[in-house]
């Protein structure tokens, strides 16, 4: 079970969240506040994933002091705004939209759980200028690849979706096993959804 703790202002926002997540016999609500504080504290570490909106958690954290990245935080946000602070605060983390629907809000509430980086792309990676985004240590060609080995594609499969070689996929494979000092495909793709460099 996932267990889940709700720290979100809006009572309408809170009972919404707590309708999709019960959509999901594997996650469960255990506490729900609508701000942080100091109280919260002990609730907190007893949840597997906290859900809040980043405005609410970056203002606490700003002005106390305190550091409570050990607990995978799901944030709920409509633009990329403090992405910055959420990556450097919080180990484990994902960013969905306000109005997400309860298959993503669950499927990222799961990922959170084990560990992995969750959320969409807009969200994930908001343009810092009018044509760079981050990327991490992969190219552009090697983020696609290894968004196609996340899907759990061959090497055949993905030279017909890039329109490249196999042989080119195979380089590009050896590149980022490299990169991401990864010694198969599992472990390079678990480390590209860990560090928010592609998403499922």
């Amino acid at each position: 079970m996932i267990r889940v703790l709700l720290i979100v202002p809006s009572p309408a926002l809170r009972a919404g969240l707590r309708s999709l997540l019960s959509s999901d016999d594997e996650v469960k609500v255990v506490d729900e506040r609508s701000e942080w504080s100091d109280s919260l504290q002990e609730e907190q570490y007893k949840a597997d994933v906290v859900i809040t909106t980043s405005a609410l958690y970056v203002a606490y954290p700003a002005e106390d002091g305190d550091d409570p990245s050990s607990t995978a935080v799901l944030f709920l946000q409509d633009d990329g705004t403090n992405i910055q602070t959420i990556m450097t605060s919080v180990q484990v983390w994902g960013v969905l939209s306000t109005d997400t629907s309860a298959p993503e809000l669950c499927a990222a509430v799961h990922a959170l759980s084990q560990g992995l980086i969750a959320g969409t792309r807009e969200l994930l990676f908001p343009a810092l200028d009018d044509n760079n985004t981050v990327r991490g240590p992969l190219t552009d060609r090697e983020t696609e690849v290894l968004a196609h080995l996340a899907k759990g594609l061959a090497n055949k499969q993905i030279a017909l979706a890039l329109g490249i070689s196999e042989h080119t996929v195979k380089f590009h494979v050896s590149s980022i096993y490299l990169k991401l000092n990864a010694a198969n495909r599992t472990q390079a793709v678990r480390e590209g959804l860990r560090n928010g460099w592609i998403v499922l």
